[in-house]
């Protein structure tokens, strides 16, 4: 029940935006630290293209998956916000971490669903 593919998937986004939030207060708390570079989570793609490996058709989609996508964390080299070398955009992280919070509370719903379901077929529908 709890090992169920859907179950997996919700568990593997869960953690790759705990990850997301933790790089997103890094680098808000780093926001004045000379030579600081922003760093990202790298999950989202590597999570569709997960799920899409398994697809066998376009019109069939698939929750099943044996293999974990790789969540991790990188460095953005590419800019320079401030004369210290710093590069951490304050507006850019704010907005990442309202879709990021918004991400989670959706997973978390969807999680309380699954429970609810497995809570109304243990008490016989009721």
């Amino acid at each position: 029940m709890f090992s169920s593919p859907i179950m997996k998937n919700l568990e593997m986004a869960l953690d790759g935006s705990a990850l997301k939030q933790k790089t997103i207060s890094n680098n808000l708390a780093n926001v004045d630290t000379p030579g600081y570079k922003a760093k990202e989570t790298v999950f989202k793609q590597e999570f569709k293209k997960s799920l899409n490996a398994y697809r066998t058709n376009q019109h069939h989609f698939t929750f099943s998956t044996d293999k974990s996508p790789s969540i991790f964390v990188k460095e953005q080299n590419g800019t320079t916000m401030n004369h210290n070398g710093n590069n951490v955009d304050v507006d850019k992280e704010m907005t990442e971490l309202a879709k990021n919070q918004l991400y989670y509370q959706t997973l978390v719903q969807r999680i309380n669903g699954k429970f609810n379901t497995i809570k109304m077929v243990v008490k016989g529908g009721r």
